[in-house]
């Protein structure tokens, strides 16, 4: 099966056939460094890191750039309220961001570059434009004209003639539509700027993005991604200055990652329930937040809240365990050779081989079929129950049984490998998880483990009195049991 990416720009999935064959470029927009990066920042760098790291793993040699805007009203806006230059304000939220970004295991862009480093370039687009006649000074500024390129809109199916009947001329702008945007804007006061042919200013923020994606990836690339809040105006805005510019196609497939809503509610910090990666990360560890954002299709919304990341956490924990189980039964062995043909297994053993011999073909099935993480995730699911299963019945394994969890071993390395999971070793994973929920609570692991497999048994002997005073006991020390059909986990309530 063919690569199959739904292409927010025709609005249908389509095969994916590279510009250079072997070769792809992707562009992320990047974020605004003026302030600490939030959740919904979180969820787009991680289904972009998912994206690149499936396409290098498809055999793709990939140039993954992603920017900084580094230059923008609400940056000057810190730096005055601050009495520091912009540039103390940009540095410091690049690197807050590059920490950020590597404790969510994030791969690092082959290019991330900044704004203020390409003034040239944005210079050279604007002139181009206003050569075509695509676009006009006004006192010092630069709007392009959005009624000189014929395909506006193009991307997010808007009606151009409703929306201009609704716009309005701000003040202070100099626009002779109001729906042009600008792509220079003369320096007021005060505010930083850089010599051009139209006087002292700054760049807009939609041209920045395409002078940067022209200078690494070319005239036209291959895919531009960034969240659906981007859609209009700045990736619309992006295509019309980029092609009216050029004169050819800016981009041939467009991405974008579904929303974040914070307990069903739409993300805002004017409702209060606006959180920061760090704030998350001081509740749950980074692949959780990864294996949640994982567990929706990347064009879906997905609903934060602490119980849906206590779900997740409850789930990596479930595929972890499985592989401490595995990592205990093959101990300090060297990984194994041929897999055993399925006549050489219990029925459990033949499941489990068939799980493993078809897994990482179902998972690239999966994520061909638009990079779906969660589909992807569920053959993982589907692997550890077949697992669980032969474990169970294989105490003392035989040479067989060995070689067939070395397989299975290798598999999840393999898949985790690009969905950016299964980094740490089983056993410290699922003790560092365990301390964490346990402090604070009077009492141990080990007593809950105890307690929950008492309880395991009662429910096998129907002995549901029992079962439910075993759970309330946990309950009323603060532990709260989390049944599925591969067992019962506990958090901290």
């Amino acid at each position: 099966m063919a690569l199959r990416i739904y292409n927010t720009l025709t609005g249908e999935k389509e095969n994916f056939v590279p510009l250079v064959p072997g070769k792809a470029g992707l562009y992320v927009c990047g974020v605004t460094v003026y302030d600490y990066c939030h959740i919904g920042h979180a969820r787009a760098n991680i289904v972009f890191d998912i994206i690149y790291r499936y396409l290098k793993y498809a055999g793709y040699d990939v140039t993954y750039v992603r920017n900084y805007t580094d230059i923008d009203d609400k940056i000057i806006k810190r730096a005055n309220q601050e009495g520091v230059d912009y540039r103390t304000i940009a540095d410091r939220y690049i690197e807050a961001f590059d920490e950020d970004m590597g404790r969510l295991g994030l791969a690092k862009p082959t290019v991330e570059p900044k704004a203020t480093d390409h003034i040239g370039g944005i210079i050279a687009i604007i002139e181009a434009l206003i050569a075509r006649g695509h676009a006009y000074p006004s006192d010092g500024d630069v709007y392009f004209a959005v009624d000189t390129f014929t395909d506006y809109l193009k991307l997010s199916k808007r009606n151009l003639e409703e929306m201009q009947a609704g716009a309005r001329v701000e003040v202070g702008e100099k626009k002779r539509n109001p729906m042009d945007f600008a792509l220079w804007k003369g320096s007021k006061p005060g505010e930083p700027w850089w010599q051009s042919p139209w006087g002292e200013g700054r760049p807009g923020w939609h041209i920045e993005c395409s002078a940067m994606s022209m200078e690494f990836l070319g005239k036209t690339f291959d895919f531009h991604g960034g969240g659906k809040d981007l859609i209009f105006p700045h990736h619309e805005n992006e295509i019309a200055q980029s092609e009216a510019a050029n004169g050819c196609q800016f981009v041939r497939y467009w991405l974008h990652n579904g929303f974040v809503n914070i307990n069903s509610e739409k993300m805002s910090k004017s409702l209060g329930n606006f959180f920061t990666i760090r704030e998350v990360l001081d509740k749950f560890d980074a692949e959780t937040l990864r294996f949640f954002i994982l567990s929706a299709h990347y064009r879906s919304p997905i609903d934060f809240s602490d119980q849906n990341l206590s779900e997740a956490q409850a789930g990596l924990e479930r595929i972890y365990a499985c592989l401490a189980a595995l990592d205990d039964v093959l101990g300090e062995r060297p990984a194994s050779g041929e897999l055993p043909p399925a006549a050489s297994f219990s029925a459990a053993g033949a499941e489990l081989r068939e799980k493993s011999v078809q897994m990482v073909p179902r998972f690239v099935e999966a994520m061909d079929d638009d990079f779906n993480s969660a589909q992807a995730l569920g053959v993982l699911f589907e692997t550890v129950r077949a697992a669980n299963r032969f474990l169970a019945e294989t105490p003392e394994p035989a040479p067989a049984a060995l070689s067939l969890i070395s397989h299975v071993r290798q598999r999840f390395t393999e898949t985790g490998s690009v969905l950016g999971l299964f980094g740490s070793r089983p056993a410290d994973w699922l003790e560092n998880i365990r301390s964490a929920r346990s402090a604070g609570i009077d009492i141990t692991p080990a007593e809950i483990e105890g307690l929950i497999a008492e309880r395991a048994e009662a429910r096998k002997a129907r002995d549901f009195k029992r079962s439910d005073e075993i759970r309330d006991l946990l309950l009323a020390k603060g532990i709260q049991l989390l049944d599925s059909p591969q067992g019962t986990t506990w958090n901290v309530k």
